[in-house]
């Protein structure tokens, strides 16, 4: 039987007036293509369903992108049933996350499924900010106690976004316990603490894919 991963992506599109985001597209297809290359079925989903928007700083023209990419078109709506039938969760994040990731029922719930069930939970650059309100059912938060990364504060300084966030992860991620190891801006950094993976950045999207299939392997 081949392994099922649950991909869930944001579908929130503005900082500010003048300032567009979204999904980051290279943290959702290089991940997506590993996953496809280990044989996986990969379902797409997003938190309201339908086309999602990319974050524009993130489009880049790479043909071997374009399967990924045609997920995009048209996903399904994440509901309460996609918390059972997969092998692990994949969070691609791209600022979009920071705004409708935290506040999800829905991804909050099949997390919490996830994590009860001591199911692979992964996720990458902003994706982490699906997991600061992410509990298990005793109100434990499910980063507490656990190495994890994400975008740093510093990084996010850097990008001068920091006044424009709902909070920021790194922060918000000590606060509810984990151990947050954080790397050189800008490099590949990811971290796998039992089933829970974690990355840093964009150019973390490849090594932390690689840990999720590390993991499902075992």
């Amino acid at each position: 039987m081949a392994k099922k991963v649950l991909m869930v992506v944001t579908n929130h599109t503005t900082i500010t007036d003048d300032h567009k985001t979204g999904l980051w597209l290279e943290e959702f297809a290089v991940p997506y293509l590993v996953f496809k290359e280990k044989g996986y079925e990969v379902q797409v989903t997003s938190i309201s369903g339908g086309e999602v928007a990319l974050d524009p700083n993130s489009m880049e023209e790479k043909p071997e992108w374009k399967d990924a990419e045609a997920e995009l078109k048209n996903t399904e709506k994440l509901t309460k049933d996609y918390a059972l039938g997969y092998d692990a969760i994949f969070l691609p994040g791209g600022h979009g996350t920071m705004f409708d990731f935290p506040d999800s029922e829905t991804l909050l719930y099949v997390l919490q499924e996830f994590a009860e069930e001591d199911k692979i939970i992964s996720a990458v650059c902003h994706g982490p900010a699906g997991l600061v309100n992410a509990t298990y059912k005793d109100g434990t938060p499910i980063v507490k106690g656990k190495k994890v990364t994400a975008f740093t504060d510093e990084e996010e300084v850097e990008m001068e976004l920091d006044v424009h966030m709902p909070f920021l992860l790194e922060t918000k991620l000590r606060e509810n316990g984990a151990d947050f190891v954080a790397s050189e801006k800008w490099t590949d950094h990811s971290i796998r603490d039992g089933k829970l993976v974690t990355g840093q950045n964009p150019q973390s999207s490849r090594s932390t894919a690689e840990k999720v299939v590390e993991a499902l392997e075992e």
